[in-house]
């Protein structure tokens, strides 16, 4: 009997978990926070604990209260998990790139800024899809993200001798499209922003040329 007990193999979820199992996870609560699923502060601590996690039952606990820890119900389609390749890339070494205007918007775009500008201008995207992940890179450069107002911005990263900075935004409509930055800079800048709309663009326009006609026609004076 006692040999029985030894032989027989463990439970799953008394598993050893390997770095897959880990990132499998780690994946999930990614894709949780850009959903809007999880708070900035729960998915560190989430993923935390995922790092000193020995077994796979608990990681599983980790992601037990989200859709992907039920793979036998069927999520919706604007919830499902966005796809690790990206649909667009946007690279600038040693020079700029630049999407703006009237573009369509993939599920996931990656961003890579070395000595170099990339700015993403989505206040005129067409959004094909709820949830939009961009994943940027900035070395010695810089990665300028805008959106419309009328959509949800979020961003997880952070700067080693650089700056990471996103805007966090909430739209009114619990259906708005959801646009989660997520990356690094080194020695460089991510920024996210939403734009402002276009009325109060014009309208500081018109006040700015008002003052300079009335500057230069005092010199002239």
């Amino acid at each position: 009997m006692d040999l029985q007990k030894r032989t027989a193999p463990a439970p799953a979820a008394e598993l050893r978990a390997s770095d897959a199992d880990r990132d499998r996870i780690a994946d999930i609560l990614r894709d949780a926070l850009a959903e809007g699923r999880l708070t900035s502060d729960e998915h560190a601590e989430r993923v935390e604990g995922v790092l000193a996690a020995r077994t796979v039952g608990e990681l599983e606990v980790f992601i037990r209260d989200l859709p992907a820890g039920h793979p036998r119900r069927a999520a919706p389609a604007a919830a499902r998990p966005v796809p690790a390749d990206a649909d667009d890339h946007v690279v600038a070494v040693f020079s700029s790139a630049v999407r703006k205007g009237r573009w369509r918007a993939g599920r996931r775009i990656h961003a890579y800024a070395v000595f170099g500008s990339v700015e993403i201008d989505l206040s005129e995207a067409l959004f094909q899809y709820q949830h939009i992940v961009i994943r940027a890179f900035s070395v010695f450069g810089s990665v300028e993200v805008s959106v419309p107002e009328n959509v949800s911005l979020r961003g997880t990263g952070g700067g080693v001798l650089g700056s990471f900075e996103v805007d966090h935004l909430d739209a009114e409509d619990p259906d708005a499209p959801v646009v989660h930055v997520d990356g690094w800079a080194v020695l460089g800048s991510i920024e996210g922003r939403p734009r402002r709309g276009k009325l109060v663009a014009d309208i500081l326009d018109r006040v700015h040329r008002k003052v300079d006609r009335s500057l230069r026609r005092h010199l002239e004076h």
